[in-house]
């Protein structure tokens, strides 16, 4: 390993010379309290800034071991050392002068969610790695050196010991923040043992600043739970809490058009992270296997066993293995919902807005109309309760327009302007529970639509394998990351515009990385999506972003999603072939 002050001398010899002569800086070098690694050049003062990241051993940072050897304190940690970390760097960005990006200085910027990002990683021991980005300074295409020498000996030196060193912060604030991850932890626990899809507590703030900001709305109305449906929790720290329990089962969110529905809807959606304090949702925690569904009009599906829903097609296509590369909405959310079963989600998010009304229900004068046996749709409204009873999948639904669903729910919300209240016994009183025998009933294995009424995972028929996009050239697979909306491998694109629960373009990056990864071995054809992920989530459970290269090769822009996400991908990505 070098020293510092030999990169001293090297930025002083290459100084007023070509640009290309900053790549002779590649390499490792000890500061004393860290090491500074130069990982990758860019090309031109132009091109994307160059990679680098800081080392600090756990014996110079004196993080608290217990917090470090648990995956949800270690989490919070990071991020919170993250987030200060990018502020600092930006204070200082473009402080270095010269052309293009010379003198840029930043890292990842996280949102409201408390992600795993590579860009801040904590070992378990306490030591620590910042990866961040630099645009090395130029005067056209000249090397500055004195400006970089001011970038990395003057501004970064004082970054980085009032970041990655504990003895920099507050106690009282790292305390804090610890105390909430505990916290958190502890509901995502009691979810289980009480048999919960999601805990909203009283005073959480759900509204969100707009529809493209995930802060909080200032001055909205705090949540406060129906009395029904109160319960009371003793947290580890923030001690007595109390909320909505929204219990296993089926669940009805009604009311007006504007009167917080979907609001309530899309902080379950996100409940499945943590959040940071001051968010106003940082105690509204969702069963983590959740998932979105939605109609998606023109997604691929490929090789779903969408039977359970959809059967007898005039074109008599086969439904027990149904391909198309341009789904309609029925398909479409009949394939988001049994893609979902396969892995092994145990609660389905839906709004009936951004539903097919088709798939959803047929009310008795359709069903008066269009005979059972000329309808191959059997609407979701008619699967629910059997969802729930048969394989243990829970439904929480946003209706506004249709009260069939009303018989069938367990818990019934109305949204009143922005306040919940529990008009279950109401509905009762004028729509009996029902349950119809037999069509709610899942189709068993003899009818050989492979759905038995335990549906497993391993049951799956749909084993991926990369097609041409994956192919190499001149080495490599050349991708692209295009934020939430998805990202391009090779020449195909995957579009996950519509994947609702993926809350960063770091996540997406991870995705479009994790298929590259997958599609060099385990992606192979004798994989079914289930083994895939589940795969993916133990090992990453033990290797974290080190699965992806060592610190001279990993770069600092890459979140962790949920293997949910990552099977969504999967099944959206139209470079794959199937068995």
């Amino acid at each position: 390993m070098n020293t510092k002050n030999e990169l001293l001398r090297a930025l002083r010899t290459i100084d007023h010379r070509g640009y290309p002569a900053y790549k002779s800086l590649k390499g490792s070098y000890d500061f004393g309290d860290y090491v500074l690694h130069i990982v990758h050049v860019q090309g031109d003062p132009f091109a994307s800034p160059s990679e680098l990241a800081v080392t600090m051993k756990a014996r110079d940072a004196r993080w608290p071991a217990s917090a470090c050897g648990r995956y949800e304190t270690r989490v919070a940690l990071q991020d919170m050392i993250l987030r200060r970390f990018s502020s600092r760097l930006r204070e200082v960005s473009g402080k270095a002068g010269g052309s293009g990006k010379s003198g840029s200085m930043n890292a990842s910027c996280p949102g409201q969610e408390i992600l795993d990002r590579s860009a801040c990683q904590l070992g378990t021991e306490g030591d620590v790695t910042l990866r961040f980005y630099a645009g090395f300074p130029a005067a056209g295409r000249t090397v500055l050196a004195g400006e970089l020498e001011k970038m990395l000996f003057r501004f970064l030196p004082g970054i980085v010991a009032d970041t990655a060193c504990a003895d920099a912060w507050e106690a009282e604030h790292v305390r804090d923040v610890l105390n909430l991850a505990e916290d958190q932890a502890f509901l995502r626990g009691e979810l289980e043992r009480l048999s919960l899809c999601a805990f909203v507590a009283d005073g959480a703030v759900l509204p969100r600043e707009s529809g493209i900001s995930q802060r909080p709305l200032k001055n909205a109305l705090p949540f406060r739970s129906p009395e029904e449906d109160r319960i009371t929790l003793k947290l580890p720290h923030h001690g007595i809490i109390s909320g909505m329990a929204v219990r296993r089962g089926i669940t009805l969110i009604i009311g007006g058009g504007y009167h917080g529905k979907s609001t309530l809807l899309k902080a379950l959606e996100r409940g499945v992270y943590n959040h940071i304090a001051g968010d106003g949702r940082e105690y509204v925690v969702t069963d983590e296997t959740a998932v979105k569904i939605r109609a998606e009009d023109g997604r691929c599906v490929s090789g779903d066993d969408i039977s359970l829903f959809i059967n007898r097609l005039p074109n008599h296509k086969d439904t027990t293995a149904f391909f198309t590369e341009n789904a309609s909405g029925s398909t479409s959310q009949a394939a988001s919902v049994v893609e979902a079963m396969e892995c092994g989600s145990r609660t389905l998010l839906m709004d009936e807005d951004t539903c097919a009304t088709n798939f959803m229900v047929r009310d008795a004068l359709m069903q008066k109309i269009v005979s059972e046996e000329e309808e191959p749709i059997t609407p979701f409204s008619e699967r629910m309760r059997a969802l729930y009873e048969e394989a243990g999948i829970s439904t929480v639904l946003v209706a506004g327009s249709s009260g069939a669903f009303f018989s069938r729910a367990d818990t019934i919300i109305q949204m009143d302007r922005y306040e919940p209240k529990d008009v279950t016994e109401r509905v009762r009183r004028i729509v009996p529970t029902e349950k119809k025998e037999g069509v709610s009933d899942f189709p068993r294995e003899e009818t050989g639509r492979g759905l038995g009424c335990t549906f497993r995972p391993d049951q799956s028929r749909r084993f991926p394998r990369p097609g041409a996009d994956f192919q190499e050239q001149r080495g490599r697979v050349k991708h692209k990351n295009l934020g939430t909306e998805g990202f391009v491998i090779g020449h195909g694109e995957t579009d996950l515009r519509l994947v609702e629960q993926l809350a960063d373009r770091e996540q997406s990056e991870c995705l479009a990385r994790t298929f590259l990864l997958l599609a060099k071995g385990e992606m192979n054809g004798r994989k079914s999506v289930a083994e895939l992920v589940n795969d993916w989530e133990e090992t990453f459970r033990k290797e974290g972003f080190g699965m992806y290269g060592e610190h001279g090769q990993l770069s600092g822009d890459m979140a962790k999603p949920r293997k949910e996400e990552l099977a969504e991908a999967i099944s959206r990505c139209r470079g794959l072939l199937w068995k």
